[in-house]
């Protein structure tokens, strides 16, 4: 068992609505994959239909500037398990399981082990040996890569019937809430396969029979940047690595991009669905007022941003998710500016419970922004990276601030790139190379080394960690 300092502490207090009851919160996890921050009507989308994505952000906390640390599934979900850094876990694809001293660390081990019924459904994204184990019930699963067709998406079933993973999960988190004690608090975790490209198949995306009209008629506008000059910027490796690759799958011609846009707002669109339906038996169970729900991605999603597709690059098109965090004990809404990361909601997780975060944790807990107090820390500059040393997928880092993105290529001859993120937000000007701004890029070259060493410095020795 893991030895935690701390203690569960006692009761919240909430200005809204007086205080809160001395009763545990629920919490319900929802997490989704390749949705980019933009991808629901909330953040100013007025092609996509989430309403109920966006009733979750008009009446909780909404984070306008939300990234992760690294944009890969594998990496940054082992970041959301253990509210650490690529750097500090050393997990992502092709190492091996994530080592038991960061699962150790995990917020589903010590939500149990502070009282809380847990439960996960979907994709968990994380090679590891007892993941059932690690929730009081559980069931793991994605989309099959062995089938390259649309039963990739279709192969669970409820009853009789062979349901899209979507609607299987939305399904396994109704019984799971309405199957819940009263006696003990539960941590739901959701993790959609959606809206995940289904990278073996010529369609790409699929969906529900449902949604074959959402969007009929619409004309999906071109991506910004879409243009040849932008492609030929990036470094070769780029030009000629998966990026490029899943383009040519998804949006190399005007129908492959309609048909792709499309289909990746359906996906979207159904999560929004089973949201629905899952906060009417939140409602009919009598627990909706307790139930703290986060809604968030695990990395952003090119749409033909620069001809590519996929993630792991260091633009905020790859980095940028949305992040929702509604607290229905806390009765009004806020929009907040601020820099905040994946690594945050682990700690965030285990604030609202009540229960003291490992020191080992290196994000910042969210909640006194839902709370509308001053935040935990309010971060100047954060290190991206993406650590994977996969030749196709060019391996990067860098640092953001609210002005400046400085990033470098690690194992590729390329310059290193500045942009001036107020007056160039969409990345297209290098100033790296410009003598004017030598001063920027030394300064931040040093922050991304200094941080680098912080991370590395981080690492748990194995058996270090009492168990």
């Amino acid at each position: 068992m893991l030895f935690l300092a701390g203690s569960i502490s006692s009761s919240f207090v909430c200005e809204a609505k007086g205080k809160y009851s001395g009763k545990k919160p629920n919490i319900i996890f929802i997490l989704t994959d390749d949705q980019r921050w933009d991808a629901l009507g909330y953040a100013g989308n007025n092609i996509i239909q989430t309403p109920e994505m966006d009733k979750l952000a008009r009446e909780g906390t909404f984070f306008r500037k939300a990234f992760v640390t690294t944009p890969i599934c594998a990496a940054s979900r082992a970041s959301i398990l253990t509210g650490m850094y690529e750097r500090t876990h050393g997990y992502t694809f092709q190492q091996g399981p994530l080592q038991e001293q960061y699962m150790q660390l995990s917020y589903p081990v010590i939500l149990n082990q502070h009282g809380y019924h847990t439960g996960f459904f979907g994709k968990f994204g994380v090679v590891y040996k007892n993941i059932e184990k690690l929730f009081d019930e559980a069931d793991i699963y994605d989309r099959d890569d062995k089938l390259p067709n649309r039963r990739g998406y279709f192969y669970k079933t409820i009853g009789k019937d062979t349901v899209h993973l979507t609607r299987y999960t939305g399904y396994k988190a109704q019984q799971f809430i309405k199957n819940s004690s009263s006696d003990k608090p539960f941590c739901l975790s959701l993790s959609f396969s959606a809206p995940h490209a289904h990278d073996n198949a010529k369609e790409q995306y699929f969906w529900q029979e449902k949604s074959n009209n959402r969007y009929a008629g619409v004309n999906i506008p071109p991506p910004a940047l879409g243009e040849e000059e932008y492609f030929l910027a990036l470094p070769k490796e780029v030009r000629e690595g998966y990026n490029r690759l899943r383009w040519t799958w998804r949006f190399n011609s005007p129908e492959k991009y309609q048909h792709s846009v499309k289909g990746y707002y359906r996906m979207i669109s159904e999560i929004d669905d089973e949201i629905g339906e899952i906060r009417k038996v939140l409602e009919e169970k009598g627990i909706a007022d307790n139930t703290v729900v986060i809604f968030m991605s695990d990395n952003g999603y090119y749409l033909g941003e620069r001809q590519l597709a996929g993630k792991w690059l260091m633009h905020d098109n790859s980095i940028q998710i949305p992040m929702i965090i509604f607290d229905p004990r806390v009765n009004k809404h806020h929009d907040i500016s601020d820099i905040v990361l994946n690594i945050d909601i682990t700690k965030t997780i285990l604030d609202i419970a009540g229960i003291k975060a490992p020191g080992e944790y290196q994000g910042n807990s969210l909640l006194s922004y839902v709370r509308h107090k001053k935040p935990e820390k309010n971060r100047k500059s954060v290190l991206f990276e993406h650590l994977w040393e996969l030749p196709q997928i060019p391996s990067s880092e860098g640092i953001r601030t609210d002005k400046w993105k400085y990033f470098r290529y690690r194992f590729i001859e390329s310059p290193e790139e500045l942009y001036d993120l107020e007056n160039d937000p969409l990345e297209t000007k290098n100033l790296a190379q410009d003598p004017f701004y030598k001063q920027v890029v030394d300064r931040l070259r040093k922050e991304c080394e200094t941080r680098i060493k912080k991370y590395t410095k981080a690492k748990i020795i194995s058996g270090s960690v009492p168990l």
